[in-house]
């Protein structure tokens, strides 16, 4: 599992802070629904029919058992007693009070969890093959890549308010277990014919009301390169998917109006301004990200 450094506490940490002055605000009726609406959907609260949901991050699909205990505590102290895990490495909490979630989300800080952008029309929640780490047929261990990419993404001030939610599953196995075809980005890891380590991306997929299986967009990427070529994918469908019908802003929607080759022109196009740039990871970085994953057992 990965264990915060000193910065990542510090942003929980102030998100907590920001988050309690804004329902502050709105429970005082100083902030409107539609004002307090963006700012609880990406700290991963729902207003639903009967109660509130929120949504809480599981990185990678992992937690130490002092993370499961705190969740048990929080479920029992502030819910009804259980959660359910989502299929997407998240756990949701059904019935929450309003007024008690900036409290669970100060909870979560003290054992190194959150719920930010679990929600909202933002980059959530990287996934990765919940056996990463101790897969028998991984190529690479995934999870300091899904980690970069999840620093990367996360307060993203260009990617705050997608046409729609966006969703980016990161596979580093022979037998993709984490769907990358189902997502909106999928990044397959592979050995290249020089035994490079080398990426095929996916993009346009996703489940829902119109499932569709996504279209290989990238046979071969160099890893060095995978947040440049995100973030180009990223920008082409922010400029042209659809904010007039909700039903029709996934990306998925926007690939197959364009079609794979115009997608892929455009994002080619927008690529050459962010290839070789501060976006390109090196080794060092990598090693760098990777100790702060504890040896799975």
């Amino acid at each position: 599992m990965y264990k915060y450094d000193p910065i990542d506490q510090q942003i929980v940490n102030e998100r907590v802070a920001q988050y309690r002055d804004q329902t502050r605000r709105y429970l005082a009726g100083e902030l409107t629904d539609d004002e307090y609406r963006p700012l609880r959907l990406q700290n991963g609260l729902y207003i639903q029919r009967h109660a509130p949901m929120l949504r809480i991050a599981v990185p990678y699909g992992l937690m130490s058992s002092k993370q499961l205990r705190k969740l048990a505590d929080i479920a029992k102290r502030y819910d009804r007693g259980y959660g359910h895990f989502s299929t997407r490495q998240n756990l949701q909490l059904n019935w929450p009070k309003l007024e008690d979630t900036p409290d669970i989300l100060a909870e979560l800080a003290t054992v190194e969890m959150h719920a930010i952008q679990t929600s909202g029309n933002c980059i959530r929640n990287i996934t990765t093959d919940q056996f990463a780490g101790i897969a028998p047929d991984e190529i690479i261990d995934p999870r300091a890549i899904a980690e970069i990419m999840r620093q990367w993404s996360t307060f993203h001030p260009e990617f705050a308010l997608l046409p729609r939610k966006f969703k980016i599953a990161v596979s580093g196995t022979e037998k993709d277990r984490a769907i990358v075809q189902a997502h909106d980005i999928g990044l397959e890891f592979y050995k290249d014919a020089q035994g490079q380590m080398a990426i095929k991306v996916w993009v346009g997929g996703g489940l829902g009301r119109t499932p569709i299986l996504g279209t290989v967009i990238r046979e071969h990427l160099e890893w060095q390169h995978v947040l440049s070529y995100c973030e180009a994918v990223i920008r082409v469908y922010n400029i042209h998917g659809r904010r007039d019908n909700i039903y029709k802003a996934r990306i998925k929607i926007l690939v197959k109006a364009l079609g794979i080759d115009e997608f892929r022109r455009q994002v080619d196009e927008e690529w050459a301004h962010l290839k070789d740039g501060p976006l390109t990871i090196t080794q060092n970085e990598l090693d760098r990200v990777a100790k702060y994953f504890e040896p799975m057992p």
